[in-house]
């Protein structure tokens, strides 16, 4: 079997403070920039108003929703429903002068839009109605909530099976990443829909996942090579981690840049976030996350740092071969 970067060899702890300079200019802009311009709320947690219709004959919905966006309701979320020519519409207008909020307005801009898509006659307006932003508040209370809950389960599952050091550098890892997709989102305008939140969600159980695996063999290093310095036992793990880096996370972006050139309008948004998640999850992981945990072990030193000859942070080369892991 043909394995990739089976004999790595690379010093990821001696470049680490390039890796912070990348970092900062991606995440310091962007963040100052959804804060200034503010985030693109979807109409799930903005609310707005829906309209279910039937048509004639089956609708193209992209068709569809470009016609909305040049009547002025942009984002709009097209489902289908019942047979094969009932949607559903939750939309919100954005025209200037209107009232984004008058489910009557909005009513009268997609009918608008369907007069000049289908004809007049060729559909019937089910229902209308305000779409209240009380659920999504809700769901986006309850996701900030999910992910602090992951920090404190990742404390203390690390601290119980390693030490309290890779829970605190897991952590700061994981807040990287979820500070680095908010800016991506921001930079990018991406529509924060209950879709974006769940991606956001899932690029975290990615990231400590990838995190952990790396920590483990932290562990493991530090039994086996008694004699090394922390920098370089960090360095081997990383190295020998990094073939089933490249294969897993390289079979999931290819997934996902399919998902984000064919897999609609919908899927979109979540492919975008999952794709730079997944890619600064394995960013944090190598030069977030280690150098973290070695700067921890340097303020605070563990047990087996103690036992240890004492070497410069900067020597991080690797004297044996490297055992690369699946």
């Amino acid at each position: 079997m043909t394995r990739f970067f089976a004999n790595a060899n690379y010093d990821f702890i001696g470049v680490r403070r390039y890796a912070y300079w990348i970092t900062a200019l991606l995440i310091i802009p962007g963040l100052l920039f959804s804060i200034i311009a503010g985030l693109n709320y979807s109409i799930e947690f903005t609310g707005g108003t829906l309209i279910q219709i039937h048509a004639s004959k089956p609708l193209d919905v992209g068709a569809l929703r470009s016609q909305l966006d040049r009547e002025g309701l942009h984002g709009a979320e097209i489902q289908s429903f019942g047979s094969d020519n009932g949607y559903t519409i939750r939309a919100r207008a954005a025209k200037v002068g209107a009232d984004a909020n008058n489910t009557e307005v909005t009513t009268d801009l997609v009918t608008a839009a369907l007069d000049q898509l289908l004809g007049k006659g060729q559909y019937t307006v089910g229902r209308s109605g305000a779409v209240g932003p009380k659920v999504g508040g809700e769901l986006r209370t309850k996701a900030l909530l999910a992910i602090f809950l992951s920090f404190f389960a990742v404390l203390a599952y690390l601290a119980y099976r390693f030490e309290w050091r890779f829970g605190v550098a897991a952590v700061i890892a994981t807040a990287h990443d979820i500070l680095a997709t908010i800016a991506f989102i921001g930079i990018m305008r991406l529509e924060v829909s209950l879709t974006v939140v769940a991606a956001v969600l899932s690029m975290v159980g990615y990231s400590l996942n990838d995190t952990i695996i790396i920590f483990d063999r932290v562990r493991e290093n530090l039994a086996r090579m008694r004699n090394a310095s922390f920098a370089e036992i960090l360095n081997r793990s990383v190295n020998e981690t990094l073939p089933r880096s490249i294969l897993t996370h390289g079979t999931t972006l290819s997934t996902l840049l399919a998902l984000i050139f064919l897999g609609g309008e919908v899927i979109r948004p979540f492919a975008l976030v999952m794709f730079f998640g997944v890619f600064t999850g394995t960013f944090s992981s190598i030069y977030i996350a280690s150098p973290v945990l070695m700067a921890i072990e340097q303020r605070w030193p563990g047990p087996h740092t103690h036992a240890r000859k004492p070497r410069s942070a900067a020597t991080t080369s690797t004297s044996r071969k490297a055992q690369p892991v699946g």
